[in-house]
């Protein structure tokens, strides 16, 4: 797989952390939080998850200059 869709090959059993976060009747932040240096398979996918929770989607029509020019145009506005 290419370096864009490594995402698609960490993963490799879809649901199973969010199962069994659910099963200890918490959310999978605070699940991911717990086990985050636990080692083995379940620490390995409580790092993954904490990770992938803090990606953002990237927006291709957005540049970071058309953002910083819309904090810009915002600014103005307000003053």
């Amino acid at each position: 797989m290419s370096e864009h869709h490594w995402i698609g090959a960490a993963i490799r059993h879809h649901g199973v952390f969010r199962g069994a976060a659910k099963r200890a009747g918490m959310s999978t932040e605070a699940y991911a939080r717990q086990h985050e240096h636990t080692s083995g398979i379940l620490g390995h996918r409580a790092r993954l998850a904490l990770t992938l929770m803090h990606l953002t989607h990237h927006d291709a029509s957005q540049t970071p200059e058309s953002t910083v020019d819309a904090h810009i145009e915002k600014a103005k506005g307000k003053l």
